[in-house]
């Protein structure tokens, strides 16, 4: 039984799967793309990942981080064309990209022995699948956080703007007594009455006399 075993040994002995993955991903990194069966495809993405991520600029940055990570993927590739390569074309593609170099694709059965084939791929250098994409920026959880706070910081910032908005209401609130103005107009149009019964009280006036 092979319980707690996820190493799929491919029905071959160490030195002879070590051997082919190698050979496979120099083609893959030479090609950008190769057709295998599904168990193949898989082994190899576990095997070439890891080698990808050593060759990125980032991992690099001084000579002797170079040299050392250069010496590692020449050990598991053991070829040196494919290593020149994988720093420099490769690299360069995969500079923006935090994981997930490649990808899998199924193509169906093989007509002899009814195997599941696919495509493995480089996925940055599918001109045709990324055409209409524009790049994303490069995220972390740190960056998320920060994000957050700016979000907390423009909320506190537009409920001072409602605070100081406020008042302006008030303001506004204050003036309107001024458009009851007309009201105010009343007493001018009862003044003209009592002058109306002024001649009235003098008539009377007159008629005692």
């Amino acid at each position: 039984m092979r319980h707690g075993k996820k190493v799929n040994h491919l029905g071959r002995k160490t030195a002879h799967r070590s051997a082919m993955l190698a050979n496979m991903a120099c083609s893959l990194i030479e090609h950008k793309r190769i057709n295998t069966t599904v168990a193949k495809a898989k082994a190899l993405k576990q095997f070439i990942e890891p080698l990808i991520t050593k060759s990125k600029a980032e991992n690099n940055v001084s000579a002797e981080k170079g040299t050392h990570n250069r010496r590692i993927v020449f050990k598991n590739l053991r070829d040196k064309y494919a290593v020149s390569e994988l720093f420099s074309t490769v690299s360069e593609k995969v500079a923006d990209r935090p994981g997930g170099y490649t990808r899998i694709i199924k193509l169906g059965n093989r007509l002899g022995d009814n195997a599941d084939m696919a495509m493995i791929e480089l996925v940055d250098f599918n001109e045709i699948y990324n055409a209409g994409k524009a790049k994303k920026k490069k995220t972390t959880r740190r960056s998320r956080t920060a994000k957050k706070s700016d979000t907390t910081a423009v909320a506190a910032e537009e409920k001072n703007e409602v605070a100081v908005e406020t008042p302006k209401a008030e303001t506004a609130e204050v003036k309107t007594p001024e458009a009851k103005a007309p009201k105010a107009e009343k007493p001018t149009e009862e003044a003209p009455k009592k002058e109306k019964e002024s001649p009235e009280e003098t008539k009377t006036d007159d008629s005692k006399e």
